[in-house]
């Protein structure tokens, strides 16, 4: 019994882990690292990742997935970059458009029945013709607000690590702590018992896919305040990246087990081994090969462990 519990901890704590054993190297070959700057100049660019994977763990919770919060990211760095800085106020409502988007994407694919892959797969080419027609070739610039925000110093700790945990504590009270976070992973961990209490499954795909837009919002928004201009293919890889930190951070394709302090954990993990590599003048190539075999690893521990409780 006590060899069960352990290894349902274990399995618990592998996000910590992975990060730790990114973290542990990283102190050995550069200590400095570790430096107010020096943690900023690795996490620079967490905060866009930690959004972005938020944002596809609210679709996993629903047990669907994304494959268009990249290019969704894209476009928004592009309305921020051009529509935001001429016209304030319709690049704000441009925005807020994309978030109701977002939403009826997510009421159309309950609705109809069809499969998540299929729709953000045909919606990330809507998202990246939209983000070519406003921005053709890189360009366009930060609105001033958004880079004083993005660039603030906060004392004590750097700014990516202040807001990541604010992030993570945010997500876990809301999606984990409050009935509504519960009535929500309830449509992706039990739809029959939701529909018997009455409860719309349309309108909470609906709600978790309209959170995804906000995070997508907010994704696009930090990376073009932390990058001052704007491309319509800056965040592709965000797709891929924003699933493996999910997984990688404890949530599961099936029954809405999903945890947003392991995501938060599983983005910073990733984030760290690239930024690490690259600091190192090591390929991007390799970098791209490190967050994979970080996440086989951690896969391989999860479902070992799990057969072995399975066993006892």
């Amino acid at each position: 019994m006590r060899l069960v519990l352990f290894q349902a901890r274990l399995r618990t704590w592998l996000p910590a882990i992975s990060l730790a054993a990114v973290l542990v190297p990283i102190l050995i070959l550069q200590p400095a690292t570790f430096s107010y700057f020096g943690s900023g100049l690795l996490l620079n660019l967490a905060v866009p990742i930690v959004f972005a994977t938020l944002a596809q763990l609210a679709v996993i919770t629903v047990n669907d997935l994304d494959l268009s919060i990249g290019p969704f990211v894209s476009l928004v760095a592009c309305i921020g970059a051009t529509v935001l800085v001429t016209r304030p106020a319709a690049g704000a409502l441009a925005l807020a458009g994309c978030i109701l988007a977002y939403a009826a994407v997510g009421a159309l694919i309950e609705w109809r029945q069809i499969p998540s892959i299929v729709v953000t797969l045909g919606m990330s080419f809507v998202w990246s013709g939209v983000a070519i027609v406003l921005l053709p070739s890189p360009g366009g610039t930060s609105p001033q607000w958004l880079g004083t925000v993005m660039n603030y110093q906060t004392p004590w700790v750097a700014a990516p690590i202040v807001w990541s945990v604010a992030v993570a504590v945010a997500g876990h009270m809301l999606l984990m702590r409050s009935s509504t976070g519960v009535r929500l992973r309830g449509a992706g961990g039990n739809p029959r018992a939701m529909r018997r209490f009455g409860w719309s499954l349309i309108r909470a795909r609906a709600t978790l896919y309209g959170v995804a837009g906000l995070f997508g919002v907010l994704s696009g928004l930090s990376l073009l305040g932390l990058t001052t201009s704007a491309d319509a293919n800056l965040a592709l890889r965000y797709t891929l990246l924003s699933i493996a930190a999910v997984i990688l951070g404890g949530g599961e394709f099936a029954g809405g087990r999903v945890s947003a302090i392991g995501a938060v954990l599983g983005a910073i993990t990733l984030t760290l081994a690239a930024s690490f590599l690259a600091f190192l003048n090591i390929s991007p190539d390799w970098q791209v090969g490190m967050q994979g075999a970080i996440l086989i690893v951690v896969l391989s521990l999860r479902v070992l462990l799990q057969r072995r409780g399975d066993k006892q």
